[in-house]
């Protein structure tokens, strides 16, 4: 069956001749620049770029500037840090721009993938990227193939370039040199010639930090009396955090050493860094700067950090960590079974008091005791007691004190010290020898971290003496300069002199910080 087309002609209309300027619309170009460091020599290029687009987009008739994108000192290996850069492809997407011209392909990513990524993105827009060096156009029918070459050509470059910088921090960090980011380093700031000096304000604030944690408060409370003093911390943020406290106390840098390369660099195009477990070298350098806390000081810390881990452990085998809410906390040491006692508020019909009982009375420790309860004004009583105890016998405990900062003395750490550091200095002359002539160092090396590992306990062990030696001064003071017996009960005086009291029936062994120990019968 014949199917007769409808066939309807439209006729072809005279248009109006546009005016040359409607001919053709401007083509918005905006350009792209970016710099890999933020030294004055970049910083240079980076205004030079910006007059060099501005003008070479002015310069065409046909062409419109759609802006000038800029990052300064950032790397291009990455582009979740380019804020410019991702605005650029932000106003792109939006159709603002139709154009992009940009120095090269390293100046525009030095990641292959991020590259080509956003090259398609753009050019699914209909949206052009230029390269002047390269003189590449991305919508030419072969552009994308020199892309491609070209932009792994300079991720290769870039990842040289990393290679290159990691040998010179670890020329610098042999011959000594530190660097350290003083943006959030309390205490410390830069001068002129890139130094660490002391910031004296910021240095008191890092003092007594420290001076509050040997006389007692744990990291929350010290945290906790700065942010209510209106102290800001590193970061210059009113919150301070355990964390702060911890990482300040535990910072070699506060005596004047630096260990350099605690971290490194596992991707050059991530930027991923991670802890340093020896995978790569460290190196520690001694007396690099000006100390804000004297070594001595700073070692009594770190064996007072390891002593807060575990206070006390009792016959089952329970761990008992450090707690600041009471001056009798982890003081008080049960006779009967070895576990601490607990402060417990009492209600005894209708009576209300505060007592202090065995925590193996109040939890499963698995350990069956029935030590008594005891009033906490009892246990301070007892205290006033044992004080006077020694004040009434000065004489007796003066001449005990004295052998025993003898026996202390007698036993320095000094020449052990001298030993280790000497073999360590030769240690080092053979490694750099090694390492020069591409030698097997193994051997070498697990010595020096063996030796490191002995010093830190010796210089720990020095520290421990020192505090003893403290401990045992302290209460000869106490006891030369205190003409009368005490009256009341005073916990800073407890604090400063008491280590242990532990409590048996009818009786409770106090014993003193400096070795001292008073039995009060009941």
């Amino acid at each position: 069956m014949a199917i007769n087309a409808n066939v309807t002609v439209i006729p072809a209309r005279k248009h109006k001749r546009k005016s040359p300027d409607e001919e053709k619309p401007k083509l918005r170009v905006a350009a792209y620049c970016r710099v890999s460091t933020d030294s004055d020599e970049q910083a240079t290029s980076y205004e030079a770029q910006i007059e060099h687009y501005t003008a070479f987009i002015s310069g065409h008739p046909d062409w419109q500037l759609a802006g000038i994108f800029a990052d300064d000192g950032i790397s291009g290996t990455n582009t979740k840090k380019r804020e410019e850069f991702n605005r650029l492809i932000d106003e792109c997407m939006a159709g603002n721009i139709d154009m992009v011209i940009t120095k090269s392909i390293s100046r525009f990513a030095r990641n292959t993938l991020d590259c080509l990524k956003y090259i398609r993105q753009l050019k699914d827009e209909n949206i052009a990227v230029f390269f002047e060096k390269e003189n590449i156009n991305s919508m030419d029918s072969k552009g994308e193939v020199m892309l491609t070459i070209m932009a792994s050509l300079a991720q290769q470059e870039s990842q040289s370039l990393s290679q290159n910088v990691k040998l010179g921090l670890q020329y610098r960090y042999q011959q000594g040199e530190i660097q350290v980011n003083c943006k959030w380093f309390l205490g410390y700031t830069k001068d002129e010639n890139k130094k660490l000096v002391i910031v004296p304000e910021e240095a008191e604030i890092v003092k007594r930090i420290y001076r509050e944690y040997l006389q007692g408060a744990s990291m929350l409370k010290i945290a906790r009396g700065l942010e209510a003093d209106g102290i800001k911390n590193g970061a210059g943020r009113d919150k301070w955090h355990t964390s702060n406290i911890n990482q300040i106390l535990r910072n070699e840098k506060y005596i004047g050493d630096a260990l350099l390369q605690k971290t490194y660099t596992v991707d050059f195009l991530t930027k991923k860094r991670v802890k340093n477990n020896g995978l790569v070298p460290q190196y520690y350098v001694e007396n690099s700067h000006e100390a804000i806390i004297p070594r001595e000081i700073f070692m009594q810390v770190q064996e007072e950090l390891i002593r807060r881990r575990i206070v006390h452990t009792s016959p089952s085998g329970k761990k008992r960590t450090y707690s600041s809410n009471h001056c009798f906390s982890q003081m008080i040491i049960c006779g009967t079974c070895g576990e601490v006692f607990r402060r417990v508020h009492w209600n005894n019909r209708g009576k209300k008091s505060i007592v202090w009982r065995c925590v193996s009375r109040l939890e499963n420790t698995g350990l069956f005791c029935d030590a008594r309860t005891v009033q906490e004004s009892s246990i301070e009583q007892v205290l006033i007691k044992a004080i006077n105890e020694t004040l009434g016998e000065k004489d007796s405990f003066l001449s005990i004190l004295e052998n025993n900062i003898a026996t202390v003395i007698s036993q320095d750490n000094n020449q052990a010290l001298a030993d280790i550091d000497k073999r360590l200095g030769e240690l080092q002359a053979e490694l750099l020898k090694l390492a020069s002539t591409k030698s097997d160092y193994e051997d070498v090396a697990d010595e020096i971290h063996s030796l490191r590992e002995q010093k830190q306990k010796v210089q720990v062990d020095s520290a421990s003496k020192d505090e003893i030696k403290k401990r045992i001064a302290d209460m000869s003071i106490f006891l030369k300069d205190q003409a009368t017996t005490i009256t009341e009960y005073d916990e800073a005086l407890v604090r400063r002199l008491i280590e242990k009291v532990t409590i048996h029936e009818g009786k409770f062994n106090v014993e003193f910080k400096s070795g001292l120990k008073v039995d009060i019968e009941e």
